[in-house]
């Protein structure tokens, strides 16, 4: 098993109460299984981030080392490994 560290930002450090929350993850797990092994571990998260397909709502920003998931070859599949840096943004809206 492997600690992966997912920082939180605005209105989803008020879910958790903390600016990230630490996933163990079994090796080899994609990012679609780290945001379900978060969201067990956190069940408040589930309305926020997941539509009714259990994915992360699209308006949701995943990033994985700095690039955002849904551009990356192999979107949430892609392999997540202990050294990433994995960041969720809720939608920012303002003027």
């Amino acid at each position: 098993m492997s600690m992966i560290s997912v920082k939180l930002y605005a209105t989803l450090r008020d879910v958790v109460r903390g600016s990230s929350v630490e996933v163990e993850l079994e090796p080899g797990s994609s990012a679609q299984q780290l945001i379900e092994v978060m969201v067990a571990q956190h069940p408040a998260l589930e309305s926020v981030l997941l539509d009714e397909r259990g994915r992360l709502h699209e308006y949701m920003k995943m990033f994985i080392n700095g690039r955002e998931v849904v551009y990356l070859e192999e979107g949430f599949q892609r392999v997540v490994e202990p050294t990433d840096t994995v960041d969720i943004f809720p939608p920012v809206g303002g003027g």
